[in-house]
């Protein structure tokens, strides 16, 4: 049977609605289940009500937990909310403004009761923390959202004063307070009805603060005085009345591709297993835009939060997401002028290696982080980072002047960024990259997945360099066996190892009996195949 991948989504592909949010209220998680508790990945807790993983009581403990840890803190500001257009994120909402009234917490909504992109939560609490006007206390925010998860999942995520995505002892504080609210049967959870609730809240204009700054930290002139003609797919998130606002506010010549809000998603096309997915770097889910890429000079996709970017060009199509991330480096660290000299490239340490000759190329110093995308966090906030990336398509860096501008993933950013960089060097970022690649080489990057048992993802986890005794791999000597990252000397949570053409990292899965190996090679596809091959043999070998 061929794949639908790439096809209209069907009516039976479709999540229905009611079950989902009767689930929500009607099924109690059962605290002794592992998969129902409440777990932190590298972007909050996420699950379905249908699985009994994302639901009332999850949202009411994760809430009151957070209320504790921030006056466990001393953090007294605002707490911004924010939510994103999955069907669970509003009754989430109301859930944790419920508990959050009745913890007396100054909680401030979107103005016009819309829905909020998380780059634009990381910008108020960073505006407010600081902005011009100086503050006595700081903020944090909540947004509701499972990025670019089916329709039927929900997602739940604390960023706290610095604005970017918790770090692990804050999200691990919070998941064991949420989960023994669970084992408690939420006896220690506050909470009022929802009239009261909003009735309490306050409001804030994400919109405008969002979209009346972006002038500082990308050069919108340009964009308009090319009078490129720009595509933006909000792909029915929360970005959709922040496309339409740019495009007037700043008078580009922008359209709004699908604007469209669907909880059910019944206009995507299905990503590669044939599921719903909101993921703006695959080219199944991104298929409707990339049929329409000769109507447009830049045309972009964004997921259901905002966070991710996709790029796609009439010359090029889809691009993927490492090679803009090289090209988007090269741009930006020559056109930047009031950056400081001295900082760093950074990048998470499965991201191609082409960004690694690019920052030589710049002399840079490579800042190599763990996967996440709070590791960037310190740096973008002390301006000792100016830009942060990961190889699944999320990105920010800061203003103009070199100030933060947003701690978190911007896929909005980085979609304007693309027609920047068309606008100002007459080129497609597709075109920057065959450039790069003349300069630098040709990678061969890829991810697949290997089977693995619980015990074997842990002692993946817990490798030492030292565990490693290959001395060669895929026919090259090994130069490098990583288990921390070099940029900041912390855990990768598994193995990097390195050639000089080549290199993977395999890491345990956290939802699924698999462990991932991220590979690339500079010597091509079939070579890149003997990478993977060899990687597998060797973590087997050690894990087994």
């Amino acid at each position: 049977m061929a794949s639908r991948a790439g096809t209209v989504a069907l009516p039976s592909d479709l999540v229905d609605l009611t079950a989902l949010l009767d689930a929500y209220y009607d099924l109690k998680p059962d605290p002794d289940n592992p998969d129902q508790r409440v777990v932190f990945g590298t972007s909050g807790h996420r699950g379905s009500s249908l699985k009994t993983s994302f639901n009332e009581n999850h949202i009411a403990a994760t809430t009151q937990a957070i209320v504790e840890y921030r006056r466990q803190q001393g953090i007294t500001g605002p707490l911004f909310l924010a939510k994103d257009t999955h069907a669970l994120s509003e009754p989430a909402q109301n859930t944790a403004l419920e508990v959050l009234a009745a913890n007396n917490v100054n909680v401030l909504v979107d103005a016009r009761h819309g829905f909020t992109p998380t780059p634009a939560l990381s910008h108020a609490i960073l505006t407010y923390n600081h902005g011009p006007e100086s503050h006595s206390d700081q903020a944090d925010g909540i947004v509701v959202t499972p990025s670019h998860n089916p329709p039927g999942d929900g997602g739940f995520k604390y960023n706290p004063p610095h604005g970017g995505p918790a770090d692990s002892d804050a999200t691990g504080w919070i998941a064991h307070r949420a989960n023994e609210l669970l084992e408690t049967e939420l006896a220690g959870v506050r909470r009022v009805a929802l009239t009261e609730a909003l009735s309490r809240a306050g409001s804030f204009d994400f919109l405008s603060s969002y979209v009346d700054s972006l002038p500082e930290v990308l050069d919108l002139d340009a964009i308009r005085a090319a009078g490129l003609r720009i595509g933006a797919d909000p792909m029915g998130g929360a970005s959709v009345d922040y496309w339409g606002e740019i495009g007037e506010r700043h008078n580009l010549d922008l359209t709004v591709v699908n604007p469209t809000i669907d909880p059910q998603w019944a206009f995507m096309t299905l990503d590669w297993d044939e599921k719903i997915r909101m993921d703006c770097s695959s080219p199944w889910a991104m298929a409707s835009l990339i049929a329409q890429a000769s109507k447009y000079d830049i045309a972009t996709g964004n997921d259901a939060d905002s966070d991710r970017h996709g790029i796609v060009t009439p010359d090029a199509g889809l691009m993927n997401p490492n090679h803009y991330l090289a090209v988007a480096i090269q741009y930006l660290y020559t056109h930047r002028s009031a950056w400081p000299s001295q900082a760093g490239v950074g990048k998470t340490l499965v991201s191609s290696s082409i960004i690694d000759r690019v920052a030589v190329d710049l002399g840079r110093q490579l800042v190599e982080v763990p996967v996440g995308f709070k590791w960037f966090v310190p740096g973008l906030l002390s301006g000792e980072g100016v830009f942060g990336g990961e190889e699944s398509a999320g990105a920010s860096f800061v203003r103009r002047n070199g100030k933060v501008w947003t701690t978190d993933k911007d896929g909005i950013l980085l979609a304007l960024l693309a027609s920047e960089i068309t606008a100002v060097t007459d080129s497609t970022p597709s075109q920057h990259y065959t450039k790069l690649t003349e300069r630098f080489g040709a990678p061969a990057y890829a991810r697949i997945d290997a089977a693995a048992s619980r015990e074997q993802k842990a002692a993946l986890a817990k490798l030492s360099a030292d565990d490693v005794s290959a001395t060669e791999l895929a026919g090259e000597p090994i130069t490098a066996k990583l288990t921390e990252a070099p940029g900041n000397g912390a855990a990768i949570g598994g193995l990097k190892v390195t050639t000089e053409n080549a290199w993977f990292a395999a890491r345990p899965s956290g939802t699924e009996d698999v462990y991932k190996i991220y590979a690339e090679s500079f010597k091509g596809a079939e070579h890149l195949s003997e990478v993977q091959k060899a990687a597998k043999a060797l973590v087997d070998g050690v894990i087994s």
